[in-house]
C-alpha cells in the first residue's frame, strides 16, 4: 500500500478485520493490521460499522483522536522495524521494549517521534528528517 488515500487506508482495516473476523485467509499485511487491532479494543466497535466512520473527520482540535491513523502509525512502525529504517530504529525499539516494559509502548514512543518529524518538516516546509526522529528516540530512552 505505497501511499494510499485516506479511503484506501481505511477500507484495508476495515477489510482486515472483517476477514478476521470471518474466520477468512489474510495476508500479511493482513494479519500484521489485525494484529495492532487486537492490541486496541477500543477501537473494535467501530471497525465494525464502516458505513458509519468510513468518511468520519477527527478534530484534534476538539480533543478526537484519529484511530485509523494511529492504526497506520503502529504498521508503518512495524515495517520500518522489519526493515531498520531509518537505520537504527530496530534497536530503538529494542531498547524501548525493555525499558517500557512491552512492545506496545516502545511502539507508541516511537509514534511519538515520528509524529514530531512529520511536524517538524510539515512546520519548516521539509522533507522528513530522520536524525529528527532518532533524537527523538535517544532522548526517550535518555528520560
Amino acid at each position: 500500500m505505497f501511499n494510499p488515500t485516506r479511503e484506501q487506508a481505511r477500507q484495508f482495516l476495515f477489510e482486515s478485520w472483517q476477514k478476521f473476523r470471518d474466520g477468512m485467509l489474510m495476508t500479511d499485511l493482513e494479519i500484521m493490521a489485525v494484529d495492532v487491532m487486537g492490541l486496541h479494543p477500543e477501537y473494535h466497535q467501530m471497525l465494525d460499522q464502516p458505513d458509519k466512520y468510513m468518511d468520519k473527520d477527527f478534530s484534534p482540535e476538539a480533543g478526537d483522536a484519529n484511530p485509523f491513523l494511529h492504526l497506520m502509525m503502529h504498521l508503518s512502525i512495524r515495517e520500518q522495524i522489519s526493515i531498520d529504517q531509518p537505520m537504527g530504529v530496530k534497536s530503538y525499539h529494542q531498547r524501548l521494549t525493555l525499558r517500557l516494559g512491552g512492545v506496545h509502548d516502545a511502539e507508541h514512543a516511537l509514534m511519538d517521534c515520528l509524529g514530531e518529524m512529520i511536524w517538524h518538516a510539515q512546520r519548516y516546509h521539509t522533507e522528513p528528517d530522520p536524525s529528527i526522529y532518532l533524537a527523538c528516540l535517544e532522548g526517550k530512552l535518555q528520560s
